[in-house]
């Protein structure tokens, strides 16, 4: 076997998986997954490698405060626009109850011509959908504040306005990069002139994630999403945060972890498959780390290989297909069928138009579990030095935290989760860190972050009329002794 074999393990399960096979088939079968191994080898990082990635992958990112608190009984709309398809909530705040509940949602899809079409087709089709959602809910005529969760790099002004910095995942509509995206919510809105929305919060939806489940756990304090794109959140320490005046209290970092590596920090971890799908991505040389772990990516990295194996006649007799030649065909959710069962590997296979046989089936699993695991163990690192960060920085000797995820990779694939888990533990030993999947997604943090801002705001108001009194009453006494 090629040197730095590390996972022997596997193709020994993918060789005794296969006893009821005619002696000359294991021979064969054999042969063929240790040449596989050459195309496999730079997938697969070492726990040295994986210390060296979370040593680099130093926090930085915009900040925004938020508090444990909800008050009031109110209705909210929330707005989760994070990928090929948005979703838009009514939730309503039960303060007697402490309760947050989801009273009914929808979900819009986003076509492909939109996505790189103009920005105001995008925020249109946004405001239709919302309309129409408001007339189903029987709220038309409401003027509801509104939680916008938006999923890209944004810098964020104040709590209702974001300016776009790029589009990631897919994303490519004109005319709002360095627009504050609020204000052309707003805009699209008014253009209907049918409804309109009170105040709006603008989420990030790690932090959305992260209010989210940290409303069910109070120790939540880091936000993690593996799904179309992948980001985190985590609080800092004041002190550390330069961009803000005070030291008291903590704020809540929005990593954009996803652009980890655009200064070329992971150079010497990208394979070919990796340069390939980065020049071809609609925003080559951004979001580096994204494009390495990310549900808008792993599919077509297995593409790729395969499409090598296979002219390396090393699958399917060296044949390929017209779907397996055409990028983006490999859906990601392919992945986590072939891993969880080699008939859903066979359907799969068949439905590209592929010619399979028994080892084809078992070789495509392997390079799908090799693929997915390298992701699952870059997220760990990266996370593993949030945690690490959270513990140095309150000099504490050992961390307890909760971690809130979301994302359809975590969520549906059926062992990344798992080895996430697994590889934080070895990059972190000192950290004990739970894992809380979010309910109802980054939407319903979204509200509860309108809500908190509501309060703030009443609370604002109420303290300056109170000024506004205790001046007046000044003023008077100063007349009368006069």
């Amino acid at each position: 076997l090629p040197s730095g074999f590390v996972s022997v393990s596997r193709l020994s399960l993918v060789v005794v998986q296969s006893a009821q096979m005619q002696p000359d088939t294991h021979v064969y079968m054999f042969v063929c997954c240790v040449q596989v191994q050459d195309y496999l080898e730079p997938f697969r990082l070492s726990l040295e490698k994986l210390q060296e990635v979370s040593a680099r992958a130093t926090p930085d990112g915009t900040g925004s405060n938020w508090r444990r608190h909800i008050w009031g009984h109110e209705n909210f709309l929330a707005l989760d626009l994070g990928g090929t398809n948005f979703r838009v909530l009514h939730v309503r705040v039960v303060e007697e109850e402490q309760k947050m509940l989801k009273m009914d949602s929808q979900i819009c899809a986003i076509p492909q011509e939109m996505m790189l079409g103009t920005g105001e087709q995008l925020f249109d089709h946004i405001a239709a959908c919302l309309g129409d959602f408001l007339v189903s809910q029987d709220l038309k005529g409401h003027t509801l504040p509104l939680g916008f969760t938006f999923s890209f790099p944004c810098e964020q002004k104040e709590i209702d306005k974001s300016i776009l910095i790029r589009w990631t995942k897919g994303f490519k509509c004109s005319g709002v990069e360095g627009e504050d995206v609020v204000k052309l919510l707003k805009e699209a809105i008014q253009r209907r002139g049918d409804y309109d929305i009170g105040s709006v919060a603008m989420v990030n939806d790690t932090v959305g994630t992260m209010m989210s489940c940290g409303y069910r756990d109070q120790s939540c304090e880091i936000g993690m999403i593996i799904g179309t794109g992948t980001n985190a959140c985590y609080m800092e320490e004041m002190k550390n945060v330069k961009r803000v005046e005070g030291e008291a209290g903590r704020m809540c970092i929005n990593t954009e972890w996803g652009g980890f590596g655009d200064d070329g920090s992971l150079r010497d971890i990208l394979t070919e498959f990796d340069v390939v799908v980065d020049e071809t991505s609609i925003n080559p040389g951004v979001h580096t780390f994204e494009k390495m772990i990310s549900g808008m990516y792993l599919g077509e990295i297995v593409r790729l290989v395969l499409v090598r194996l296979a002219k390396e006649k090393l699958l399917f007799k060296g044949q390929t297909s017209k779907d397996l030649l055409t990028p983006n065909t490999f859906q990601t959710k392919f992945i986590s069928e072939i891993e969880d069962g080699l008939e859903n590997a066979q359907n799969i296979l068949t439905k590209l138009g592929l010619k399979w046989d028994d080892v084809d089936s078992r070789v495509v699993r392997l390079v799908c579990d090799t693929i997915s695991s390298r992701s699952a163990r870059l997220c760990a690192a990266a996370l593993a030095t949030l945690a690490n960060r959270i513990r140095v920085n309150r000099g504490l000797d050992h961390l307890k935290t909760t971690v809130g995820v979301d994302g359809t990779v975590y969520r549906k694939h059926p062992n990344f989760s798992k080895e996430l888990q697994a590889t934080v533990r070895l990059l972190a030993p000192k950290c004990d860190i739970t894992f809380l999947v979010s309910e109802d997604g980054s939407g319903k943090g979204a509200a509860m972050v309108t809500a908190v801002a509501q309060r703030l705001a009443l609370q604002s108001r109420l303290l300056e009329d109170s000024d506004g009194e205790d001046e007046d009453e000044e003023e008077e006494e100063e007349e009368e002794e006069k």
